[in-house]
Formats: structure tokens, sequence, C-alpha cells
């Protein structure tokens, strides 16, 4: 593993060996073990889409891990002003160990990693959030204490969400079942990736379909960053897509819910739903920092 840039280019194997480390830096964290893997290293975070969960657990991580982050939004940087992706990639490779970047473009992370000589991990883009589907696995594997079997529902918009729930879900061995309006499916891409899962993997517009025997049920915002202009619109197409009580009915009792957050309640999940699993979400939230941790330090430690 060179980069983080989509779940796809991950093994199961790889994805594993984050979880494991992930379970094991929380642990040290929990217990007061300092971990300094990245003492004397310092990592760039770009930001061309703001961000509370990404910049405070990607700053908080590098400096648990004894690095320096140095936080960079498109105003502080040329990107911002037209200066080609690959120049800036190699600049600032002769200046950092390595980059996280949340931004619109995929193709934007993917150029970083062909032209940088050093480690880029894709904070978000709009394509996908690999980051935030490591976090969820690890929050779903701490409590059933095993992904392969269980069954994975997404309910809402398919969006970057979606698509990396999809690829991290089915290359774990879970069942994964997404329920979107016609119109929002997710990436061809991503479903055709799915196609070679034809027993794990189901696409319908029923929530109530997808949801059946659901061991953990995701959701996210209907109106992704980006999309304020359309959130009217989205408010009505979403409607038959919400997380509430009578659709959970349909899952496993108990079922876990998780979000990704912000979480908009009363649109994609009810305020009783967020309440009666706001544990099992917030958990997701912090596992961001220990998963995030383990994949800078599987990419930018030092070889023994």
């Amino acid at each position: 593993m060179n980069h983080l840039l989509k779940l796809q280019d991950l093994s199961p194997e790889e994805i594993t060996r984050i979880l494991d480390l992930a379970d094991q830096l929380k642990y040290e964290k929990k217990h007061g073990i300092e971990h300094p893997y990245l003492k004397g290293k310092s990592v760039g975070l770009i930001f061309q889409k703001s961000s509370t969960r990404t910049r405070v657990s990607f700053e908080t991580g590098v400096h648990q891990l004894g690095g320096q982050p140095l936080f960079l939004s498109s105003a502080d940087l040329q990107i911002g002003r037209g200066e080609p992706v690959q120049d800036t990639a190699r600049v600032l490779s002769r200046y950092l160990d390595g980059i996280m970047i949340r931004t619109y473009e995929q193709k934007e992370v993917e150029d970083l990693a062909e032209y940088g000589s050093i480690p880029i991990i894709n904070g978000l883009t709009d394509y996908c959030h690999p980051c935030q589907v490591l976090a969820d696995l690890m929050t779903i594997r701490e409590k059933f204490g095993k992904l392969e079997g269980l069954k994975m529902v997404y309910i809402g918009d398919g969006n970057n969400m979606a698509n990396s729930l999809i690829v991290g879900g089915l290359k774990m061995g879970m069942d994964v079942a997404v329920a979107t309006p016609a119109d929002h499916k997710p990436d061809p891409a991503v479903l055709e990736f799915a196609a070679a899962y034809p027993d794990h993997f189901t696409w319908t517009e029923s929530p109530e379909e997808a949801v059946k025997d659901a061991d953990v049920v995701f959701t996210d915002t209907w109106a992704s960053m980006g999309m304020e202009a359309e959130k009217e619109a989205r408010l009505k197409l979403f409607q038959g897509y919400q997380v509430n009580d009578e659709l959970l009915a349909h899952a496993k009792n108990p079922v876990m819910v998780q979000h990704c957050l912000p979480a908009y309640r009363g649109q994609e999940i009810t305020e009783k739903v967020f309440e009666d699993h706001a544990d099992e979400i917030f958990e997701e939230a912090e596992n961001r920092l220990h998963a995030q941790k383990a994949v800078m330090v599987l990419l930018m430690k030092d070889p023994q």
C-alpha cells in the first residue's frame, strides 16, 4: 500500500491490517501508551472542502503520532489560484512526508499520487470517502466481532459514502444492500465493481426491501456539501428514504445505526433514532481518529 486513494485499490488483507492497527492504536491511546511513529515527519492537510471531523481528527492524529500537521486551505496554496496539480505535487513532495487532501474531484487526488513522490491520503472526494468507511468497518467489527456474513444497508443518496460502503463491505465479505431513488444510484464504476458479487449485493428503490434483516443501517445527508442549491428539491425527492422506527422494524432487533455526520435530524434520520443510537454513532466518529492514524503509520512510518 503506497497511498489511500480509494478502497478499490486495497485488498481485504490490507484493510484488515489497517483495522487491526487501528484497534491497537485506540487501545494505546486509551491507556496512555505513546506511539510516536511519525516523529520528525510533517504531514500536509489540504482542504478545498471544509470539515469538522476530518480536520480535527487528522491534525490531532498527526500530533499524537509525534509528527507536525500543516493545515493548508485552498486560499493558502497556489493550487487555489490555478497552479497545476502536478506542480503542487512535485513541490510539496520535497517538503513533506505525506499529504491528506479533501477536495471535489477524484482526479485531483489521483494526480497528486501520480506526480508526487510521497504518500497521498484521500480525505474525501465527490467520488468516495475511504477514511470514513475504514472507521465504519472498525466500528462494526468492534460491536459484532466480525464483518464477514453481516448485512450492511445504506439508505439515501447514492453519493461518495454509498460508493465507499459498497466497496468496503463487499471486500470484507459482507452482504450489502443499497436503497436510493432511481436517478440517484451509486457511481457506475462502483456498480460495475459490485456486479462481481451478485450473491452479496442488492440495489433497490425500496428502503423496506433493502433493510430487511439488516445488521447495520447507514444513512447520510440528502444534500451534500456543494449541493445547497438543490436542497429543497432533494428534501421532496428523498422523503421516503428517512431512517425511522417504522423502517428499522424490518431490520434485525437490535440493529446498529451509523451516520458519518453531520446529521440533519428530521430529514434523513429522526431525532429519536439518532439519539437511540448516539453512542454507536459517536463511537464511529471517534474511530475516524484511530483508523486514520493507522493509515498514516502504515504509509509513513520509517521501515525497521
